[in-house]
């Protein structure tokens, strides 16, 4: 790929600001507007000093790198017992900006009535659910489980949980961002999916993970992860970061698949979703395609079962058939009809919790 390609150039210098940059101050970006000093004004009450804004960005703005650096830290160290340990991998967390704000008002504009009807329904199984929750192994209780005597440390005993707890579903949600996206309308219905599935779970209170992935940006950058919502560092603004998602360049799916399925084997949450939205096969240099691809996702997927993540693959392009034989017919979603795939991811999500 020439050195002038406008992708590459940006790969590169997310690279030096990951690795690069030192942190500096601590400080919070909540921080009050106005601070009282001690000393005292010529009327001899409180001299106010207003908190410098451009302050309070920097504050926000060094947060953000240090977010940065601690996704690359941790997603490194993930694939680093893998095939995928030499492979040189960089972590975005993309900015949002007005014209992000706006796509996102555009788009989200005929969807979320449907996605409120979706939560409307769902949000009284959802209190019925934590009310009816019962946390097993306890010396007193209101339910007595016979099968726990065989433990014989006298927690025979089931408790209600109080319902102040959250959910018991945490859901990861993987784009692909190759270039076969920028097709057919795909790109657009995968962002109009995106939306709908972080509204729900802000709606329903449920921790979200969206990542994008693609690769071979550069040779210093053979994969790109960007987290679009992380459910460590949290913001209003995420909602617009979505909108920065691309057709981008080639995936390489095992790396990006095992990177997120780590975070949501260290999740509390009972029940672990992983969606995979795809519109093709694993493709990326060098020679990870075909039967060697498909056998590490397999194989990434099968060690990730045993940890309990449900895994499903979200088709919506021409590769389905390739998709469905790598993920298997109970993990396979055709999700053809573009119009309806967003209100229809959603339901399957609701049908989880």
């Amino acid at each position: 790929m020439p050195d002038s390609n406008p992708e590459e150039e940006t790969g590169i210098a997310f690279k030096k600001a990951a690795d690069q940059e030192e942190g500096s101050s601590d400080c919070d970006s909540d921080d009050t507007e106005a601070m009282e000093s001690s000393d005292t004004g010529e009327d001899g009450g409180p001299r106010i000093h207003q908190a410098n804004p451009d302050a309070m960005k920097d504050d926000a703005q060094q947060k953000e790198r240090e977010f940065r650096k601690k996704l690359n830290r941790e997603s490194r160290e993930i694939v680093s017992d893998s095939i995928h340990r030499n492979v040189k991998l960089v972590v975005h967390r993309p900015e949002y900006s007005p014209d992000r704000k706006q796509e996102y008002v555009a788009l989200s504009k005929e969807l979320m009535p449907v996605i409120r009807e979706i939560a409307r329904k769902t949000l009284p199984l959802l209190e019925h659910e934590v009310s009816a929750d019962f946390a097993g192994r306890q010396y007193d209780g209101t339910r007595f489980q016979a099968d726990s005597v065989a433990y014989r440390d006298f927690r025979y005993f089931a408790k209600k949980r109080p319902p102040s707890e959250s959910p018991s579903l945490a859901v990861g949600l993987r784009i692909d961002e190759s270039a076969s996206m920028a097709a057919f309308g795909r790109l657009e219905a995968a962002k109009r999916a995106v939306i709908a599935v972080y509204e729900f779970c802000q709606m329903c209170q449920i921790p979200v993970l969206i990542y994008g992935d693609t690769a071979d940006v550069s040779r210093l950058e053979q994969v790109s992860l960007f987290a679009y919502a992380d459910w460590n560092q949290t913001s209003p603004h995420d909602r617009f970061r979505l909108m920065g998602i691309r057709a981008r360049s080639n995936n390489r799916d095992g790396m990006a698949l095992r990177i997120m399925a780590e975070k949501l084997a260290a999740a509390p949450q009972e029940t672990k979703l992983l969606i995979s939205l795809s519109d093709g096969q694993p493709k990326a240099m060098d020679d990870y395609t075909g039967h060697y691809a498909a056998r590490d996702m397999q194989q990434t997927i099968a060690e990730y079962e045993r940890k309990g993540i449900t895994f499903l693959a979200a088709a919506i392009g021409q590769d389905k058939e390739v998709i469905q034989r790598i993920y298997g017919n109970e993990r396979f979603l055709d999700m053809a009809d573009l119009k309806t795939f967003p209100a229809k991811l959603v339901r399957i999500i609701a049908r989880y919790l």
